[in-house]
């Protein structure tokens, strides 16, 4: 049986806010500027960016930062640090080490792991999610004669700690999930720059926190593969002249099977699934990260990433297969030509743009070589095999909280489904759905606060936390 669960939630409910490619007044400014971006030339439903790219003042910004040399040392608040992105971020360190100090560390309970840093990079603030794990470390470091012992700190006011550490001036928020909002906001205050590599920071908070990058003049840099790409394209690209942002996306780990070779397994082989969701075929990623790609809601999430960004419509943004991963993403400016961004499946690459913006580091990696690869392919992602990107869109062109819903409902079941607690991979959809349906009694998109966005992230978790216990598929 076909299944069609983000079209089918959207003609049961026949309401004009879920309706993908519809434009929907943005509760962040409207964009103005002197030519008019997009593919109807009137900047309909186009924004100010929070990225340093499409206004005049963002090209001024970025030449007198070029011209400034690459003899740049930045010092380095790393969310994160034990991660996938933070182990990459502190290569780029060792790579660079004329370039980069590192003054503050934050990372989840890999005690062992944070020491090892800790003693070679000589952070000021470490900071570990609990209080064991932070106990152990100071053992650790006092075991290893650690001489220069930073400030140790736990929990969440940790990892503000870290975020906001008096000597940094760039923070990589390398931590998953929501979790990155509130650190990633105390530091915007301060007036750090943000090498964002957590996009559910914008996708929850992008009501709030473009205001404050335009409050408080930071950088917000992304270093993520697709919107680093995005980003490096629209170098040099005039105001008003961006036409379209193109994400390519990998497919995941189900892109070779087809609709229903895929339903049929995870309703007759959900062990299977459970195993195969979990593994990318490209990159080397995050668990999280990699069952949103299995789904495909973390193109969904880059859509609405994309928006804050850059500040195009989502009218404006779409989605292209590219199972060999080497084009990360493209540009067509108003000319229709098309600017694309290639390299290896390597995440140090965007990542060290991120941090070292706009210069162009000598770096000791493979240089790309396309006779090697010989072909490059594309396709058109199949809307009912991956209904969580309709489910993204949807609630991009709802605005407001709409978004901090699905980021959440989509990180609880997540979680859920690789906790391998009988919850199959098509409930993960049937869940966000639910709890975006859910939420339009309470949907808010005018004037959102911080405090919106973290009550309907809890409310969001909550709902999946109850309603699946009645959809979860038991495996036998």
């Amino acid at each position: 049986m076909k299944l069609n669960i983000a079209a089918a939630f959207l003609l049961a409910q026949g309401a004009s806010a879920f309706v993908p490619g519809t434009t929907q007044k943005s509760s962040a400014n409207v964009l103005n500027v002197f030519g008019k971006s997009g593919s109807k030339g009137t900047g309909e439903g186009w924004i100010d960016p929070c990225a340093p790219v499409n206004t005049e003042a963002a090209m001024k910004k970025t030449l007198n930062e070029a011209l400034k040399g690459a003899t740049f040392k930045k010092r380095l608040s790393l969310l994160g640090s034990t991660g996938s992105i933070g182990t990459q971020t502190l290569d780029i360190v060792d790579a660079c080490p004329d370039n980069f100090q590192i003054d503050a560390l934050s990372a989840g309970t890999n005690s062992a792991l944070m020491a090892e840093q800790v003693l070679k990079y000589k952070p000021q603030v470490a900071s570990l999610a609990t209080k064991e794990a932070a106990d152990d470390l100071k053992e650790r470091l006092k075991a290893a004669g650690c001489e220069e012992m930073p400030e140790i700190f736990f929990g969440d006011e940790g990892t503000v700690a870290a975020a906001t550490v008096g000597t940094a001036d760039t923070v990589v928020t390398g931590i998953v999930g929501a979790a990155g909002l509130l650190p990633t906001i105390e530091a915007i205050k301060l007036g750090k720059d943000i090498a964002l590599a957590n996009k559910e920071t914008l996708i929850s908070g992008g009501p709030v926190i473009n205001p404050l990058v335009e409050k408080h003049g930071i950088n917000m840099l992304a270093a993520d593969s697709e919107h680093s790409a995005i980003f490096q394209c629209l170098q040099g690209v005039p105001e008003g002249g961006l036409r379209r942002i193109i994400l390519t996306a990998s497919g995941g780990a189900f892109r070779d099977y087809s609709k229903e070779d895929l339903f049929d397994l995870c309703k007759n082989n959900p062990e299977f699934v459970q195993q195969k969701a979990t593994t990318h075929p490209n990159w080397d990623m995050g668990a999280k990260i990699t069952l949103d790609s299995a789904t495909m809601m973390n193109k969904g999430l880059e859509v609405i990433e994309a928006h804050y960004l850059f500040g195009a419509s989502y009218d404006d943004i779409d989605i292209v297969i590219h199972p060999q991963s080497i084009i990360h993403s493209m540009v067509e400016t108003k000319d229709t030509s098309c600017i694309a961004q290639l390299g290896w499946a390597d995440m140090r690459l965007p990542i060290v743009y991120s941090v070292s913006w706009p210069h162009r580091l000598e770096m000791p990696y493979e240089p790309l070589d396309l006779a090697k690869i010989g072909s490059l392919t594309f396709d058109k992602p199949d809307r009912e095999k991956y209904p969580c990107i309709d489910l993204a869109y949807a609630a991009g062109n709802a605005g407001g909280t709409m978004t901090a819903v699905l980021n959440a409902a989509n990180e609880a079941a997540n979680e859920k489904f690789r906790a391998n607690m009988g919850l199959g991979f098509l409930d993960i959809p049937k869940l966000i759905e639910g709890a975006m349906e859910a939420h339009k009694a309470d949907h808010k998109v005018g004037d959102v606060t911080l405090d919106d966005i973290l009550s309907c992230d809890e409310w969001a978790r909550n709902y999946v936390e109850k309603e699946s216990l009645n959809t979860a598929t038991i495996f036998s």
